[in-house]
């Protein structure tokens, strides 16, 4: 029960105050993180200087937040989860960015959302349609709601306050490190197979949830068919299900910085349009709802 608890706080500490405003963790372990990327990422690039980089990052802060909790009253430990688990999560800033995004689509503002939607992706806005730009915000949707909600509220349950804090170091290591270039193509690698490992099993719950909450058997047909062709293991899984469970199609060619990228379509039916943002939104909200309700059910089976 305790445990269901704390995600219930701390998805009520996200909805009131978003995100921490100054002093956010994620941001300044990544600070450290870029820190110890320049020191260490010089030729010779070897896939073992990730592994330090990763190590010197990790188990520092891992060790000092088991020692934190130590001897301290049950009380004072479920309040520090919830505060961890608050600040790994970001449901609330993930409906901001796509709101900020569909907004000012909705209102033939392209150049508003150009800017928006770069603040998200990773691709070069600057040439984006109105159309480019909503599936580029829709497709982060539903793979940020995996990766910035679901998976921390699965590592949470599984492994607690360890659990969440790897988790969301390794997530952040592989958004900063991951890339399949010169300068990451090897320092950077242990970080992002390590966070396509912790990802797998939150990925699949995320593709389940959202057919769930959505058209569930168009969903699991596009899982099924377009999940394996997404050059991400976890992603393609987790957006296949989720355009389908929206009856929208994503994907498709997209311009990145090296030059257009071909992407395999996903989900099935119109293409994307604010209101197929603001529909992803509602699919992860009803997602994590689904998540408390189930977490208070498996909480009160167990003491009956």
């Amino acid at each position: 029960m305790e445990t269901a608890v704390i995600c219930l706080i701390a998805v009520l500490l996200d909805h009131a105050l978003g995100e921490p405003r100054r002093w956010h963790p994620v941001v300044g372990f990544g600070n450290l993180a870029a820190r110890i990327e320049q020191r260490l990422n010089h030729p010779p690039r070897l896939m073992a200087k990730g592994i330090l980089g990763l190590c010197l990052l990790t188990v520092p802060f891992l060790t000092i937040a088991w020692l934190a909790i130590q001897g301290l009253p049950d009380v004072l430990v479920w309040l520090a989860e919830a505060i961890v688990l608050w600040s790994a999560i970001s449901l609330r800033g993930l409906a901001e960015h796509g709101r900020a995004v569909a907004s000012p689509l909705a209102s033939a503002d392209l150049d508003g959302a150009r800017e928006a939607v770069g603040r998200i992706v990773s691709r070069n806005p600057s040439t984006l349609s109105d159309t480019e730009v909503a599936t580029a915000a829709t497709e982060s949707m539903l793979e940020n709601g995996a990766d910035a909600v679901f998976a921390s509220l699965f590592w949470f349950v599984v492994a607690g306050l360890p659990g969440v804090l790897l988790h969301r170091m390794v997530n952040t290591l592989d958004a900063m490190w991951g890339y399949r270039n010169a300068r990451f193509l090897y320092f950077g690698r242990f970080a992002a197979r390590l966070d396509d490992v912790m990802g797998w099993i939150p990925a699949r719950l995320t593709a389940a949830t959202y057919a769930l909450a959505g058209k569930t058997a168009l969903a699991w047909r596009c899982w099924q068919a377009q999940g394996h062709q997404w050059e991400s293991p976890n992603a393609g899984p987790v957006m296949a299900a989720g355009a389908g469970a929206l009856g929208v199609t994503l994907g498709g060619p997209a311009p990145y910085s090296e030059g257009m990228r071909q992407r395999p379509v996903l989900g099935e039916g119109p293409v994307a349009t604010p209101v197929s943002i603001n529909a992803a939104i509602k699919l992860v909200y009803k997602g994590v709802s689904l998540w408390l309700l189930l977490l208070f059910i498996m909480a009160l089976l167990s003491v009956l």
